[in-house]
């Protein structure tokens, strides 16, 4: 197979180039190598840029200070903290000795914090006294209280990576500083035993329902992955990507940082944490060729965005994290010069990506899929019962290839349930989300298996709701969840973030617009407005937490009824 289906939901990329069996640490130091003076990394909020070659001999030095702590083959250490310089050194520094580099959620309690700190294993973690407008304090004292003791005993060291009066932990240049006595021998004795199948990377789920789970992912896994993602937006070295998802996030970290460095472009990070008016600020000043971002991010730039505004440079970018409306995609190519604009998808499970579009795919294609599937990865569509399902029907997305995960650290049970081994002797990540193939080899996300809403035995997808009712002039965003209902089983309820300088429509006249193209049973039963400058609740990474939605809607109903009842 090719990239197109047979009759059947089963799906190959090409394999004619082969896959780069390479650590971070040489592919660094190969484009270091390559262009030398190129610049590599902005930080815009600092005004701080570096070249390759710059930023591999930093690297070097932050490798130095993690044997000097000693961190040996195969230990964790751990980060946390907004878009920095020193996040990107420790990956690559990571690298170098053979650590993994452990990257936790910014948004994590400081409860949160300590149970992923346990679960990890970690020796070190480097984190910062604030994030972004965020104080870290409560965090900073939990772990000052929680060092050395039996409920944390492998965590040894709490780093600093900005100062901070009167810390009682060590700052990160100190930390630097201290490999000064490793020897250049020394460390290149250590790098020659790092190998690219090695994990060199635990990246915990986004944990919108259940528990987080760390994701081990090797050299191999993200380096690829990166290599990829930049092929298909056509990067060169002369391409400023302007990122503005986070480092511990897969988007950040792989789609963002690898994609890039793998074709020896340069990278910007407009703010440690999410801020579009810097966003913006950033792709005019570093004159940005393309722009990353989770659907809404491109919601709250384009709200910011005005004629006065210099686009000119830009032309591609991913909007990834979550399926992205027709209305949004098309706003972003009008008015931010998006022309090139690419879709992909993925999981953090398959490092992440495992289809996206072209640049130059028809419009249509990129409004409507998620592109085709990378190389050296195969997808089928299956039934509840594992059948794989004829083309263009619905099911469950397998994922297998390159891209798979190790496994969950620590967590055989969870690995087994979602990575199954067919009779073919191939392993399959079984994704949860329901998606179909066309007979070009398209593939469509219709929904996460979980969030289909089934009214009276019939399945109900949310996606489509959402998509049309970002179409009205009055809504910006949108978010479709079921709500039980006694006579239905469950009913479509909508939660809309409302466009300041346009009126809020009452119910039926929403109802009556979703109905111009869809069922009436698709139509929102219930409409909730998000109040004013109220944002929608997310994870970290900037995906709505459809199941603190499910409970604000039943708790909301179930208000309404009772008013109703009073009267």
């Amino acid at each position: 197979m090719s990239g197109i289906p047979s009759k059947l939901s089963l799906i190959a990329g090409p394999t004619d180039e082969k896959l780069w069996n390479i650590t971070l640490s040489q592919l660094l130091l190969q484009k270091a190598e390559d262009g030398p003076s190129r610049k590599c990394l902005v930080f815009a909020e600092d005004n701080y840029r570096i070249t390759y070659m710059d930023f591999y001999r930093r690297t070097l030095k932050v490798a130095k200070g993690l044997m000097a702590a000693g961190i040996v083959r195969g230990d964790h250490i751990g980060v946390m903290a907004g878009n920095c310089l020193p996040y990107v050194e420790l990956l690559f520094a990571a690298s170098h000795v053979g650590a993994v580099l452990v990257v936790f959620n910014n948004t994590y309690t400081a409860l949160e914090l300590k149970s992923a700190l346990k679960h990890s294993e970690c020796k070190i973690i480097f984190t910062i006294p604030s994030i972004g407008k965020v104080s870290n304090a409560a965090i900073l004292n939990s772990l000052n209280a929680e060092l050395h003791s039996a409920n944390l005993p492998r965590l040894k060291n709490v780093i600093l990576l900005k100062p901070e009066r009167l810390s009682r932990f060590v700052r990160y240049d100190s930390f630097v500083e201290l490999g000064r006595d490793v020897s250049d021998c020394q460390l290149d004795a250590r790098m020659r035993t790092v190998e690219a199948s090695d994990v060199c990377n635990l990246q915990f789920t986004s944990g919108t329902t259940g528990s987080p789970k760390a994701a081990m992912l090797t050299h191999n896994n993200i380096v690829n992955n990166g290599r990829f993602i930049g092929d298909r937006m056509r990067l060169s070295h002369n391409e400023v990507i302007c990122c503005p998802p986070p480092l511990f996030h897969c988007f950040g970290l792989v789609l963002g940082l690898l994609a890039v460095l793998t074709h020896g472009a340069c990278i910007v990070f407009p703010s440690e944490t999410f801020n579009p008016a810097a966003v913006l600020q950033a792709v005019s000043k570093e004159r940005c060729t393309a722009l990353h971002g989770v659907p809404a991010m491109f919601s709250a730039e384009l709200m910011l965005a005005n004629e006065t505004m210099d686009f000119s440079d830009l032309r591609t970018g991913i909007v990834g994290g979550a399926p992205a409306p027709r209305k949004l995609m098309e706003d972003l190519r009008n008015t931010m010069n998006l022309t090139e604009l690419t879709n992909t998808y993925g999981m953090t499970e398959t490092s992440p990506a495992t289809f996206m579009t072209f640049t130059d795919d028809p419009i249509e294609k990129r409004l409507s899929t998620v592109g085709k599937i990378l190389p050296h990865t195969k997808a089928k569509i299956i039934d509840v019962d594992g059948n794989i399902l004829p083309l263009g029907s619905r099911g469950e997305l397998c994922v297998a290839g390159f891209s798979l995960q190790k496994g969950y650290w620590q967590n055989p049970a969870k690995t087994a349930e979602v990575m199954r081994t067919d009779e073919n002797g191939i392993l399959w990540m079984h994704t949860g989300d329901e998606a179909m193939f066309d007979k070009e080899g398209y593939c469509s996300i219709t929904g996460r298996i979980k969030d289909v809403i089934i009214r009276g035995g019939e399945n109900i997808y949310p996606l489509e709701i959402e998509e049309r009712l970002v179409q009205h002039p009055s809504v910006v965003q949108s978010s479709v969840v079921g709500i039980p209902c006694p006579k239905y089983g469950e009913t479509v309820a909508a939660f809309l973030q409302h466009r300041p300088q346009n009126e809020k429509p009452p119910l039926e006249v929403l109802r009556k617009f979703v109905h111009e193209t869809l069922g009436w049973h698709k139509a929102p039963v219930h409409i909730w407005w998000l109040s004013e400058g109220e944002d929608f609740p997310k994870t970290g990474s900037g995906k709505i937490k459809k199941h603190v939605l499910r409970v604000r809607g039943e708790r909301l109903q179930k208000s309404a009824a009772l008013e109703r009842a009073r009267l």
